[in-house]
């Protein structure tokens, strides 16, 4: 698999094709989540949101539009909570991932 890194800090992984699944690595905890359980994604260049059928996983920073363009087309692979240090960079370019956060979805 071709894995093509969007950020320098590779706070998330793109495929070149449609991924299986996507993995989060949060610091002290992974998830794994099926593309076939994916429902949407939204958002705005700040934050992030893609909902799946039983959590939610929320990415905060700055630059995002191109991770809502890789989750439409389910190809993200993983993405990485950064160490709180790497979260406040200064003067770094490209898209930029402060925090992320995984939630379980809230029954209607």
């Amino acid at each position: 698999m071709n894995q093509v890194s969007l950020s320098k800090s590779k706070a998330w992984s793109a495929e070149e094709f449609r991924a299986t699944s996507m993995q989060v690595a949060l610091l002290k905890r992974i998830w794994v989540f099926p593309w076939s359980q994916f429902l949407y994604a939204e958002g705005t260049n700040n934050e992030v949101r893609a909902a799946f059928s039983t959590h939610d996983v929320v990415v905060k920073g700055s630059g995002l539009s191109a991770l809502i363009e890789d989750l439409a087309a389910q190809k993200v692979s993983s993405i990485r909570e950064p160490a709180r240090a790497d979260a406040f960079v200064v003067g770094a370019s490209g898209p930029q991932i402060r925090e992320v956060s995984v939630n379980k979805a809230q029954e209607s």
